[in-house]
């Protein structure tokens, strides 16, 4: 058998939980620590926040404030807003982790994919030539060679650089 360690699965598997039915997004638009929740940038309408569940380094989630689960329930500002951050998100990472690619994504509803149906939010992942390795492929596990907390630090820098602009 092959043993895959992954030690920094610890601080998670301990942490207190949040109720069953309590959603993430608004956990984290609510909490008192931005680090503790892997929120990366927060503005009038909506936030960044790095995916506990990445399927890359840098897989950013940009999602608005108010609990809404369709598109259309956004306002028009709402919708704006999330957009230009979503831009803004695309422009920090291209800077600090220099991807190749970026895919851009929003799945609504648990039929199209969407873990968390009840709140709106768009997936922003940077991606590079062959990040797809054998261990994606023949054992279904992603290797990610650095920790949220690393990369935190390095996008949480690299907004201080260049902070957002509409």
């Amino acid at each position: 058998m092959e043993i895959l360690w992954s030690p920094w699965r610890m601080a998670y598997i301990e942490q207190e939980k949040p109720e069953a039915d309590a959603c993430v997004f608004c956990v984290a638009a609510g909490a008192q620590t931005d680090a503790d929740n892997l929120v990366v940038h927060r503005n009038e309408a909506c936030f960044i926040l790095l995916n506990r569940y990445p399927y890359n380094n840098g897989h950013l989630l940009v999602a608005p404030y108010r609990h809404v689960a369709e598109l259309e329930d956004l306002t028009g500002a709402e919708s704006a807003n999330v957009m230009a951050v979503v831009r803004y998100g695309v422009r920090v990472l291209r800077r600090a982790l220099r991807p190749e690619g970026v895919n851009v994504g929003i799945n609504l509803g648990a039929a199209a994919g969407a873990g968390i149906p009840g709140h709106v939010h768009v997936h922003v992942v940077p991606r590079w030539q062959g990040d797809t390795s054998y261990m994606t492929v023949t054992a279904g596990t992603r290797v990610l060679p650095e920790t949220l907390e690393q990369t935190l630090k390095r996008l949480s820098a690299e907004m201080a650089e260049a902070p957002f602009e509409e």
